[in-house]
């Protein structure tokens, strides 16, 4: 079992490296339920990049959560867990959302002894409370926003809306990346969004990503590989990204080492494409070019 603490409880142990606040998810794949989210690929993303995650979420008690074992685990129970049915063909998704667990916020937090280096909040449906940013004065502040960027209708289809309070809150984190659907492909929202916080990137897919950064743009071109599967892609992307950029100040490098790593883990189906040791070794070394 994952490491499960109360809500509350003071953490006396080593500190955190890398929190990430949202609901891991049942994805429903040919009738079988796969365990996902921002959340799980996040922390089982910055585990393998020798970082000490943990989780806050919440889910159902029956939710097979051993894929987090050696993760530090938060869960606040919820009758049903957060239930995504997703069809990918790499490039377009159709998605529906047919539970959703108990929403994050602020009361959800336990009391950190050493905040965390990085706090990733992570919505995939509306669930965080992005107000949480400001109980983490000292640490790297980032935000992966497509959570706040969905509804669903009476079908229970996932649809793109406008984020009211995007500014807002960009204005209060460090990094955010998003991805050019989140935004339904809207340039003039990229350059509200890129105005609001010192760094923003916005993936494009097989293509590769935008950096922002002191008014200035750059774009990382991706590398051709055989795609299989892109779930958790996105995820994969931006923990790489706020690892890196914490650990050399550097977005332009940050952003080559998650378009590496990303674009290599579609190559593997739903939790294998969380990065091999010796991706993250070539991922550091290797250049692309801009």
């Amino acid at each position: 079992m994952a490491h499960n603490q109360n809500n509350n409880e003071l953490i006396s142990q080593t500190p955190l490296d890398y929190l990430i606040i949202g609901h891991v998810t049942a994805d429903l794949v040919d009738s079988k339920v796969f365990l996902g989210g921002t959340a799980t690929f996040s922390a089982l993303t910055s585990l393998a990049l020798g970082m000490r995650p943990g989780i806050i979420t919440s889910c159902a008690k029956d939710l097979d959560l051993s894929p987090l074992e050696h993760i530090w685990l938060n869960n606040n129970p919820s009758p049903h867990s957060t239930t995504f049915e997703n069809h990918s063909n790499g490039v377009k998704r159709l998605q529906y959302l047919y539970h959703r667990a108990h929403p994050l916020g602020v009361e959800n937090l336990p009391s950190f002894i050493t905040p965390p280096k990085i706090v990733h909040l992570g919505p995939v449906s509306n669930e965080v409370d992005p107000t949480i940013l400001d109980q983490f004065e000292s640490s790297l502040k980032c935000l992966t926003p497509q959570g706040w960027f969905r509804t669903v209708d009476k079908s229970h289809r996932v649809h793109l809306k406008a984020w009211e309070d995007a500014e807002t809150y960009l204005g209060r984190a460090d990094v955010a990346v998003i991805s050019e659907e989140d935004v339904q492909y809207d340039e003039k929202v990229i350059s509200k969004l890129a105005s609001a916080i010192p760094i923003l990137v916005v993936t494009e897919n097989v293509k590769g990503a935008r950096v922002y950064w002191h008014n200035d743009a750059r774009f990382i071109k991706a590398p051709e590989v055989k795609y299989v599967d892109d779930t958790g892609a996105g995820d994969i992307f931006a923990t790489a990204f706020f690892y890196r950029y914490l650990t050399t100040k550097d977005p332009w490098e940050a952003g080559r080492f998650a378009t590496l790593l990303a674009s290599w883990s579609v190559k593997r189906i739903y939790l294998d494409s969380i990065p091999l040791p010796e991706e993250i070794i070539r991922a550091k070394m290797e250049f692309l070019s801009a």
